[in-house]
């Protein structure tokens, strides 16, 4: 009887094999539909996850507060977000949010109304919808509202859509009177006859609008990881910032908006306010934190720098995976 010993060490050698090649699973977030976090979408298409050996499953959940609740109950280990959930959390104790790379450092919403509202003070009483109390929208169309002499908490009423298209259907059906609107969509509500109240680029808010965010539990099990996934987001932003007609396909097929110059408008005003190398700066968590100090004085003990790690962006810096072709 022939031995079957090279047989079982030949299936062995194979499955080792196998297993080796396997990709990498790392589950994110993203909790906006929008130009801005349009990286992993991109990184999709391209097949980036595929060349940086990653599998990367993404989950849609609205507003920092909501993708925070989800990676603290273990249900994403990175997400694309807005910062002040994660840092209220961490404020709160009991968690370890770090904050390891950002795309948008600035808030680029803007209030869009019905043709009647031309200027700030005609909002007054009526009803702005945002994706979700405590999200991005919400927190642009507050500091918005008080830097143009409104009180966001008497002036007007808050509705939430959850979700950008919803907010522009909400708008469009007469539910709201104004929204909180950043691109594509308030280029849409522009197409659709709706006006800028507000136009928010031009007050330049700082805060953590779009960033890389995940756990340094994560990172201290996961290093390896994390760093694949970063490198196919700077592959990613090459693509954001080089390549607008693969970018326009993408937008396309993800939120079926073909309209060329609606594309077009959003992209170019957009894509000015983005960080190509994904650049950690500490003024917009500063500015979070001193926000939350007006009624929680624990932010004033905690400094930006504090949050953040920058170890993967200098790494990219380094082997020069920004400036590939």
């Amino acid at each position: 009887m022939k031995s079957r010993l090279p047989i079982f060490i030949l299936a062995l050698c194979l499955t080792i094999a196998a297993r080796a090649q396997a990709a990498d699973k790392l589950v994110g977030i993203h909790s906006a539909r929008v130009l801005s976090q349009s990286m992993p979408w991109i990184a999709q298409d391209a097949g980036l996850f595929k060349k940086h050996n990653l599998d990367f499953p993404m989950v849609f959940i609205p507003a920092s507060s909501g993708v925070t609740a989800a990676m603290l109950g273990g249900d994403g280990e990175i997400a694309l977000t807005g910062g002040e959930g994660m840092i209220r959390a961490n404020l709160a104790g009991g968690s370890d949010f770090v904050f390891i790379g950002a795309v948008k450092n600035i808030l680029t919403h803007s209030i869009m109304g019905k043709p009647e509202l031309k200027r700030p003070e005609d909002l007054k009483g009526k009803k702005v919808g945002v994706t979700r109390l405590g999200g991005n929208p919400h927190y642009f169309a507050i500091q918005a509202l008080r830097l143009k002499g409104l009180d966001p908490s008497k002036d007007v009423t808050f509705i939430q859509t959850g979700g950008a298209p919803e907010t522009l259907a909400a708008l469009k059906s007469g539910v709201i009177d104004a929204a909180a609107l950043t691109a594509p969509t308030d280029t849409q509500a522009t197409a659709m006859g709706y006006n800028f109240v507000i136009f928010g680029p031009d007050l330049k808010i700082p805060y953590a609008a779009t960033v890389f965010v995940t756990r340094r539990a994560v990172i201290a099990k996961r290093s390896a990881v994390i760093g694949q996934f970063m490198r196919a987001m700077a592959d990613a932003s090459r693509i954001l910032h080089n390549d607008r007609e693969f970018v326009y396909k993408v937008l396309g097929k993800q939120l079926r908006l073909t309209d060329r110059k609606i594309l077009d408008a959003a992209y170019n005003g957009e894509i000015k306010a983005l960080e190509p190398r994904l650049s950690l700066r500490a003024e917009p968590y500063q500015a979070i934190l001193d926000d939350i100090a007006k009624t929680d004085g624990r932010a004033k003990k905690v400094k930006a720098e504090e949050m953040m790690d920058s170890r993967y962006v200098d790494e990219l810096e380094k082997s020069g995976a920004f400036d590939k072709s």
